[in-house]
């Protein structure tokens, strides 16, 4: 990705996400998680339907335009089947309604607010992140 090692990319991509949810912080007084945004565009309250699509659309626009750009960077190598990644989406799923937040809500806002939940809940999804890349021999 732009010549970038990477480490490189790896950093030019945590600054992208840090300041995006810093400017959503600054500007609408929101926390970035991705599942409350989600929700949030679901059953939008007065006033919070359009900074929510736009965020979700630019998303989506990223994406597709790596996805035409770099495909490789976005290639599906699992092999899984479409009904594994159902329900496995389902799984994610569950997991952020049981934590009340996801890995974006948690893992960089939360902490980046030194929240106490926040710290533990992203031990604790990390921890099972590990378990299971070890379970089925990813790791």
């Amino acid at each position: 990705m732009f010549g970038l090692s990477d480490f490189g990319a790896a950093l030019v991509g945590g600054v992208m996400i840090g300041v995006s949810v810093s400017m959503i912080l600054l500007f609408n007084g929101r926390i970035a998680g991705l599942s409350g945004v989600v929700a949030g565009t679901l059953s939008p309250a007065r006033g919070e339907f359009g900074w929510r699509v736009a965020f979700l659309a630019g998303m989506a626009l990223v994406g597709a335009v790596v996805g035409v750009w770099r495909p490789e960077l976005i290639a599906d190598n699992t092999g899984a089947s479409l009904s594994a990644v159902v329900l496995s989406g389902f799984m994610v799923g569950f997991g952020v309604r049981l934590g009340s937040g996801c890995t974006s809500g948690h893992g960089i806002c939360g902490i980046s607010r030194l929240s106490p939940r926040s710290l533990v809940a992203t031990l604790c999804f990390m921890a099972a992140g590990v378990m299971s890349a070890v379970a089925l021999g990813v790791a």
